[in-house]
This record gives structure tokens, sequence and C-alpha cells, in this order.
């Protein structure tokens, strides 16, 4: 308890932060609801190739709501993203990787995992595109010895690749909290940048100062510029 009061309570930050800053509030808001949906479409989901696709169609069309979580899902992966690129656009401009080292390496594998973890979302469905999608894609790893028989489960894509595709798909996500929680706390040893690149005596606590500012940002998109 003590710990997550001083990295998440009294967690000093300086005064000029701007909204550049609020993105990695919101990967990690964009990443709960991840889990969160993707959790709730697990359970209606049949990791079998003759059913993927109707199952997917039955949870679309019958399950209440379930069109709903399956397009949050779907749109807010690629808001994941958005998020992070701009996250790492403004750790790249105020040059975080030079004096963030740790920091900057575990985000940079943590956005390897997330692009990993989208592409075996993606086959899941087990349309004509997912099918052909896992067969090219996996063909760029035929280089990295026995490497892609692993993954495939043999030499082919087949009704065992999905059924690994969705495992990992589904371990992935949990595997990428420990990195979250790492990169918050190499990010805290050193503590954050700021626009202005000098340190300052002049902090605030996170809570409840920057937590409200992320909120306010998260709960209106248009302070950050989206119409």
């Amino acid at each position: 308890m003590s710990l997550f009061r001083a990295h998440l309570v009294f967690y000093r930050c300086a005064l000029n932060l701007n909204s550049s800053y609020n993105f990695g509030f919101l990967v990690a808001i964009t990443f709960v609801l991840q889990i969160i949906t993707g959790i709730t479409l697990a359970f209606r989901y049949t990791s079998e190739a003759s059913c993927a696709f109707a199952s997917v169609q039955h949870l679309v069309r019958e399950v209440a709501a379930g069109w709903e979580f399956r397009m949050l899902h779907a749109t807010t992966a690629s808001f994941v993203f958005l998020c992070i690129l701009i996250h790492m656009s403004r750790g790249m401009y105020n040059s975080s990787y030079s004096y963030l080292t740790t920091a900057w390496m575990s985000g940079l594998v943590l956005y390897l995992l997330t692009i990993a973890t989208a592409f075996l979302g993606y086959v899941l469905p087990w349309g004509q595109m997912s099918f052909w999608g896992a067969t090219v894609i996996t063909n760029l790893l035929s280089p990295i010895p026995y490497l892609v028989p692993w993954l495939l489960g043999g030499y082919y894509v087949s009704d065992v690749t999905l059924k690994r595709f969705f495992v990992l798909h589904f371990i992935l996500p949990f595997v990428g909290c420990i990195l979250i929680v790492l990169h918050i706390f190499y990010l805290h040893l050193n503590g954050s940048s700021n626009p202005a690149g000098i340190d300052s005596a002049l902090k605030v606590a996170f809570y409840p100062h920057m937590l409200m500012t992320d909120a306010k940002c998260q709960s209106n998109m248009r302070i950050l510029g989206f119409p």
C-alpha cells in the first residue's frame, strides 16, 4: 500500500506539463478497456476452425449487446495504437530515450508486444482475410529457425494455429500489464520530463492535481485536439 501511495498519490510532477503528457494515462485506460471487453468476448468465442466465424456472428447477431462489445474492442484497439504513437512521439521529441533509458526500453517492448497481440486478435474471426493474413505474416518469420512450425503447430495454418493464437491473444495483455507496471516504476526512478527540459523544484503531487487533469482529458477528447 505504501508503494502504491508513493507512485500514484505522492509522486511529484512538474507544473508545466501540457496535454501531450496525457496520452500515457489514455494508453492505460484503453488497455484496461481492451482487457474488459476481451474477457467478455472470450465467454462466447469458440477457438475451433469450423466454428470460430459462426461464434463471432452469433455474438454479433444474437447475444445482447454483443455487437457493441465487439465494435468497442475493435475500435479501442485502434485508439490504443494512436495513443501509444503520440505518447512515443512526445518522448522522442523530448529525448526521453537518452536519459530515461530503462523506461524507454520497457515501453518499446510493450509496444512490440501490443503489435503481436493485435495481429493474433486479427486472426481470431477466422474469415478469409484472417486466414491469409496469418499465412503471409507468419511466413515473414520463417528466417527464424523452428519459430514458425511452433507458432503454427505444424507446417501450415490450421485449427491448431487458431487455438494457439487465441491462447496467446488472451495471455499477452496480462503480460503487458506487468510491463506497464515496470514502465511506471522505471519512469518514477528518475522522474518525468517536462516541456522546458529543465528540472525544477516547483512540483505538485500526482493526486489530485495531475490525475484530475488526465481524467478531464479522457472525458473530453476535444481538449486534446480531437474533433
